[in-house]
């Protein structure tokens, strides 16, 4: 059977999430995680919402997804996130020893990619799924504070 179900296929989730975002004047970035081909969680920034520099879209992904597999660990899942993950959100990622990252835009400034060895040994990282289109999102934003 052929599932419909890809890295294409959640991204477009994540960026349904990161327009959330857009619309409550935050940062747009969204994520999802995936476990089974299901959506156990979604996430995305709330910074400026809960007054809290810790409210990035892949730290409420990472709780929710704990919080419904009942443990911290989220082996075999897959966070789909919009923009490439900052160095604290990898290292909550390598805690959670989650398998797999897959972003869409990368980030030249903040992204985690330029420490070697800042995710898990055992995560697979996946960069520039849609990246044009979630670059594009977060670039309308920051031109609409100008």
């Amino acid at each position: 059977m052929i599932t419909p179900y890809n890295d294409e296929y959640f991204m477009r989730k994540a960026l349904a999430e990161a327009e959330k975002a857009f619309e409550l004047d935050e940062v747009p970035i969204g994520a999802v995680i995936v476990a089974n081909d299901t959506i156990i969680a979604k996430g995305h920034n709330l910074t400026e919402q809960l007054n809290d520099v810790t409210a990035h879209a892949e730290m409420q992904s990472i709780t929710a997804a704990a919080e419904n597999l009942g443990g911290k660990y989220l082996k075999k899942c897959t966070l789909y996130v919009t923009m490439e993950p900052c160095v604290m959100c990898a290292g909550a990622l390598n805690w959670s020893q989650i398998s797999k990252v897959v972003f869409g835009a990368s980030d030249e400034r903040r992204g985690a990619l330029r420490y070697e060895g800042i995710f898990h040994p055992s995560t697979e990282v996946v960069g520039g799924v849609l990246g044009e289109e979630c670059g594009e999102l977060v670039k309308q934003f920051f031109k609409s504070k100008r």
